[in-house]
């Protein structure tokens, strides 16, 4: 008796939370809020200096998310009457030449005269796992902690000439937080040196002393794009070759295109080392600004980097929007066979796939 009682007391302790339970309203199931981008807050945030907000600005134009390049896009329109009060100078050099030792000591000597300087290295990428170095933090570590300086790695994604395509809007992000030198370093002498120097005012080009088999070896299209030739690592012990290196490359440019209009490409010897040659340099490239401002070429250079830029990017949309069809990325791997297999000229694929 006792037992049947305490199962109808249970029994009934289960029906009473049921009932309960089927009483209690439903709460309905709220999606989120998606908090609204607030162009304001990083724009302010980029133009007071902050390099986090720098940071987060250039990541958002680098994203590949439809909606980040969106508001990028807004946002860099909304800073671009903050731009441009910067020099552009582009560095490359041969490998081993020292172009992270010179940016880095140059860096630290334009900071200690109250310049703001913007580092931004081009990295390669792998053209097999699409991976990139990003090293040139723990490369230029000084540099790195000086609140006045800023470095960006910027990974190239298999872009043409290892020239990453938002490198131009970087600069601009840079310029807008007041940074009134941009260094843009190339990883070494090839095509994506000829990109860069459509997108910086001065070009220059670091080179070892002792110039022998180098001299043969350089491209006289690299030297003719070169506004200053640095023959670096002109160390005590080496100042002599140094000086004879200079003279040998002062008498080559005799006989090239000179790279701007109205400035004759210098050749100055340097020591990254020895901290010698390089307040030479900077006179120089101040010696430059001047002159090409006051020849009206300035005015005209940065004229024709915005109309190439303008161009290269309708060449990238063009190439974006032709592969995001699905039905033309089959037929592109259908001729692509038939050429293998010798079915099809190149020529001829081309023409059916154009049809």
């Amino acid at each position: 008796m006792d037992r049947e009682m305490e199962s109808r007391r249970v029994m009934e302790g289960v029906k009473a939370a049921h009932d309960g339970m089927q009483a209690a309203p439903r709460k309905k199931f709220r999606k989120p809020q998606t908090k609204a981008f607030d162009y304001e807050e990083l724009a302010e945030g980029v133009r007071s200096g902050s390099r986090l907000h720098l940071g987060k600005a250039i990541t958002l134009l680098e994203s590949s998310n439809p909606d980040h390049k969106q508001h990028g896009q807004e946002l860099l329109n909304r800073l671009l009457p903050f731009t441009g009060n910067s020099i552009r100078i582009g560095i490359t050099g041969v490998p081993g030449a020292g172009k992270s030792t010179f940016i880095e000591i140059f860096g630290e000597m334009l900071t200690n005269l109250g310049h703001r300087v913007a580092v931004l290295a081009i990295d390669p990428s792998s053209s097999i796992t699409g991976g990139s170095i990003l090293g040139d933090k723990t490369r230029m570590e000084s540099l790195a902690r000086n609140p006045k300086a800023f470095i960006r790695p910027s990974p190239t994604a298999g872009t043409l000439g290892g020239v990453h395509k938002k490198t131009r809007e970087t600069m601009l992000l840079c310029e807008a937080a007041g940074y009134d030198v941009i260094l843009v370093e190339t990883v070494g002498v090839g095509q994506s040196e000829t990109l860069v120097r459509g997108m910086v005012d001065l070009f220059l080009l670091l080179v070892l002393t002792g110039a022998g088999d180098e001299l043969q070896g350089m491209k006289k299209g690299i030297l003719e794009l070169a506004d200053a030739i640095v023959v670096h690592k002109a160390d005590s012990h080496n100042t002599d070759l140094a000086n004879k290196t200079v003279r040998e490359y002062k008498q080559i440019l005799h006989f090239l295109q000179q790279a701007t209009e109205g400035w004759k490409t210098q050749a100055l010897p340097a020591s990254s080392l020895e901290r010698t040659g390089i307040s030479e340099i900077w006179a120089m490239v101040k010696d430059f600004e001047d002159t090409v401002k006051k020849s009206g070429y300035w005015k005209i250079r940065r004229q024709n980097q915005t109309k190439d830029w303008f161009r290269s990017m309708i060449t990238d949309e063009l190439l974006s929007r032709f592969f995001d069809d699905q039905a033309r990325r089959e037929k592109v791997k259908m001729l692509e066979q038939k050429v293998l297999q010798d079915d099809l000229t190149v020529s001829q694929a081309i023409s059916n796939l154009f049809e």
